[in-house]
């Protein structure tokens, strides 16, 4: 917690819409824009020194995973990721199928997607959810079809923090599988989710996966695609055939440098980072249950949220106008997922998923944190909320 400028300190508990770059990753990425400057696909001696750049940072990535080098793919960020995940493997499995199932509460980077294969003349089903954002396994089950090529379900709901059944899942997929002599594909979006948790998609029964740099220290504009060796999937950007041909363009070197970078940092000494998320999120649940008007969103249960996504109904006062009044006093907050702020409708498709109520639905405010919160910065935020409050309802009520 640090000064903003003014006589406030400084919280800053918005690090699920982007996090700082951590020091060693700015580090690497200036080294690689001014030194290891050269084009992978060049044949001399810059060429293959940016062209081990990008391999050493494919190894970091997949030992995270535990994977081979040779499965990851990067793209531009968590949106490229999740297009190519969808677009590419549904086209590619075109013949087999044109059944897809996902949930109800997905970002729109895979939403807008599935929207577009609809129109293709694909068929998705959307999972319902509970209360606390959870689909259930027994949908899936039930939702599965011989034409289904597809199933693709979030690892962390980037609203409300809520943790999917996505081992529960890939263990259906899999015996689907092997009962109906099919290759129903399993697609993870783990943006909210890879730093927080352990990921070992071969474990899980996952396919393609997808991550963004920026939500783990990262940079922006970075991110990579896990793509099991022999899953069939089409590239959408062709080219000079770079990445194997799989994602053609000259690679971006100190995105990919500082991915790596930052995948390594983000898994060492990970328990004690998790740790402290964790007493972060408990510190903030606890006081958010005392103050009065204040509704938990996310499920309270930490077997079934993440560590670092904290949601709220503030009743009475809209999230917008709450976000500001914080933001006043140096506490940054969100008011729902950064990517769909632009929207027109107040209230998002995973708060109306969830069926809260309808007086309480602009009232949803986001609390998320990375390894550098602070139980003080909770604390300032808990105390700055419980002064803005009653002066923010009196406010409304004229």
């Amino acid at each position: 917690m640090k000064k903003d400028g003014t006589d406030n300190m400084e919280a800053y508990l918005d690090n699920s819409a982007t996090t700082p770059v951590s020091e060693g990753v700015a580090q690497v990425v200036m080294k690689a824009m001014t030194e290891d400057f050269g084009n992978p696909s060049s044949k001399h001696l810059k060429g293959m020194e940016a062209e081990r750049l990008v391999r050493q940072a494919q190894e970091e990535i997949a030992s995270t995973l535990h994977v081979a080098p040779e499965e990851i793919f990067f793209t531009s960020g968590g949106t490229e990721s999740n297009n190519w995940a969808l677009i590419g493997s549904a086209m590619a499995n075109r013949r087999a199928g044109n059944h897809i199932i996902t949930t109800s509460v997905e970002h729109a980077a895979v939403l807008r997607p599935l929207a577009f294969l609809e129109e293709e003349g694909f068929s998705v089903t959307y999972l319902s959810v509970d209360a606390h954002g959870h689909i259930s396994v027994e949908d899936l089950k039930q939702a599965l079809t011989k034409e289904t090529i597809l199933v693709s379900i979030m690892y962390v709901n980037n609203e409300i923090g809520a943790l999917e059944p996505v081992a529960e899942a890939g263990e259906v997929i899999r015996e689907w599988n092997r009962a109906h002599h099919t290759e129903v594909l399993f697609h993870v979006d783990a943006i909210q989710a890879y730093g927080k948790y352990r990921i070992a998609p071969r474990k899980l029964g996952i396919d393609l996966l997808s991550v963004s740099g920026h939500k783990i220290h990262g940079p922006k504009g970075s991110g990579f695609l896990y793509i099991r060796q022999k899953v069939k999937i089409k590239p959408l950007i062709l080219g000079g055939g770079q990445q194997k041909g799989m994602r053609s363009g000259t690679d971006n070197v100190p995105g990919a440098a500082g991915l790596g970078e930052a995948a390594k940092e983000v898994y060492t000494e990970f328990d004690r980072k998790i740790a402290g998320m964790l007493a972060c999120r408990r510190r903030l649940i606890e006081g958010l249950k005392e103050i009065e008007g204040v509704l938990l969103v996310t499920d309270e249960d930490e077997a079934c949220s993440a560590p670092h996504i904290v949601s709220c109904a503030c009743e009475g006062v809209r999230a917008e106008v709450l976000l500001h009044a914080l933001e006043e006093k140096g506490i940054y907050v969100s008011s729902g997922s950064a990517c769909s702020s632009n929207k027109k409708t107040p209230v998002s498709s995973v708060i109306q998923e969830i069926h809260l109520r309808k007086n309480l639905q602009e009232s949803v405010i986001r609390f998320s944190f990375s390894d550098r919160t602070t139980v003080e910065e909770i604390d300032y935020a808990l105390d700055v909320l419980r002064q803005l409050l009653p002066v923010l309802r009196r406010y409304s009520r004229r």
